[in-house]
């Protein structure tokens, strides 16, 4: 018998998954889980495609941000554009084409800032933030649903809005966050 290495004594362990629905976006699955205590559980699992978004931040450190309509809890929010990343599709490439499609500017030079998992203990859905210091405007935006109002924050504002509750989701909060603290650093 092998000892466990200390890393492994509180791996929970898998014994299975049944898959309760499973569509283009989202596969909903109910696993049979084991705690390192011997202790099982049914959990509910989401497991969602990779996403990208992008920070576009111009040269007067503002931050390319839509207002939109969030129906699941029923606000409207600031966001960064971005979506889910087609199968064989790079991630800089699904981020560009979701900014020009949501907010009618053409990002360049795309550079991944991080990535992250907004929901841990249930969901599998990466996240993929990109960083882009220039964009031309295009037009309008070519997706007439997604945002209510595309605007220029400047980041000061932008993390008031975080403050104030008018910025929820992970990816824009992660960012705000992030570019603030570069900004405060003089790497912006």
């Amino acid at each position: 018998m092998t000892e466990k290495q200390p890393t492994e004594l509180t791996r929970w362990t898998i014994h299975g998954e049944r898959v309760v629905d499973d569509t283009r976006r989202a596969r909903l699955s109910i696993a049979e889980v084991e705690l390192p205590d011997g202790v099982r559980f049914e959990q509910y699992v989401i497991r969602a495609p990779r996403s990208a978004m992008v920070a576009v931040v111009d040269e007067r450190q503002r931050l390319l941000l839509m207002r939109r309509h969030r129906f699941v809890f029923d606000r409207w929010v600031w966001e960064l554009p971005g979506g889910y990343i087609d199968d064989h599709e790079l991630p800089e490439v699904c981020a560009v084409r979701e900014v020009e499609e949501e907010t009618g500017w053409r990002p360049y030079q795309v550079e991944r800032l991080l990535s992250f998992q907004p929901w841990v203990g249930t969901a599998d859905a990466e996240n993929m933030l990109f960083l882009s210091r220039e964009a031309e405007h295009t037009g309008g935006p070519v997706d007439v649903n997604e945002a209510e109002r595309v605007a220029w924050i400047p980041l000061a504002d932008a993390r008031e809005l975080v403050a104030q509750g008018a910025i929820v989701g992970a990816g824009t909060v992660i960012a705000v966050l992030e570019l603030v603290a570069r900004q405060a650093r003089g790497e912006l």
